[in-house]
């Protein structure tokens, strides 16, 4: 599982584990019934805290992406990956709307707000 931390974001680790790892499950690099590594484990290759990794863990269990059946580990659930990808749908949407009023705000035309899209859409 190849999961890259960014230290330096704003976003917590925690919260950045999660999202790669239903990443992963949208886009079935995991499937329904996989393991995933025990939190020692995962905490030992990321060089992060056993706890983070158990917070970002508790926090999937919650949303019900995953289960932990204690003493055999941590498993992707049933969990609609449809759901999942239209839930990540909305968020990047209302991200966009932020922006595109951020630009307004600024003046930005809708021209000039297309062509910074194609840009970063290019990186």
């Amino acid at each position: 599982m190849k999961i890259i931390i960014n230290n330096s974001s704003m976003v917590p680790i925690y919260e950045q584990l999660m999202e790669q790892i239903k990443g992963m499950i949208v886009s079935g690099e995991l499937g329904a019934a996989a393991a995933l590594p025990s939190v020692r484990i995962l905490s030992r290759e990321l060089k992060i805290s056993a706890l983070t990794v158990k917070k970002a863990y508790d926090a999937l269990e919650e949303a019900g992406v995953v289960k932990t059946i204690h003493g055999k580990g941590t498993f992707v659930t049933e969990a609609n990956r449809n759901l999942m990808h239209e839930q990540q749908i909305r968020e990047v949407e209302g991200l966009l709307e932020d922006a595109l009023r951020r630009g307004r705000l600024y003046g930005l035309t809708p021209e000039e707000m297309r062509e910074i899209f194609e840009i970063l859409l290019e990186k």
